[in-house]
């Protein structure tokens, strides 16, 4: 059974992830290059907002007895797949964790561009998943 508190506490978790996040929707490649602080706020913000989705998701697969994901992007496929989440946010949300997956492992340089486009862009598909997955409880 799904544990609505828990879905609703990360779902709230995740909003204000995104509040945080969008303080610094007009922040320059430039500024964002030589500030570290801001660089780590920035990248620490989004790498909890997409593991926040991540953990909403993974619950959900399991209260509905879906497969088990093998890596976090699967997780996103199979709700594609099980009609629980439009096909475009959840190729965003593919998108996002291999973002995430690069801040947390520091497999390359993170790129100042792909940060910047995800504050300008794409922090809207974060309040798109809450609202899908608010239809899920």
């Amino acid at each position: 059974m799904v544990d609505r508190d828990l879905l609703r506490r990360k779902l709230a978790e995740l909003a204000e992830y995104v509040t945080q996040a969008s303080e610094y929707r007009d922040l320059t490649v430039e500024r964002y290059r030589v500030d570290w602080k801001t660089q780590r706020i920035v990248e620490r913000t989004l790498q909890i907002a997409i593991e926040a989705c991540l953990d909403v998701a993974s619950h959900v697969l399991a209260d509905r007895g879906l497969r088990a994901p093998s890596t976090y992007a699967e997780t996103f496929e199979i709700l594609v797949q099980a009609g629980l989440m439009s096909p475009d946010l959840g190729r965003m949300l593919i998108e996002m964790t291999g973002f995430r997956n690069v801040v947390v492992h520091e497999y390359t340089r993170i790129d100042a561009e792909v940060v910047i486009r995800i504050l300008r862009e794409h922090l809207e598909d974060f309040r798109r998943f809450e609202t899908e997955a608010l239809r899920w409880l």
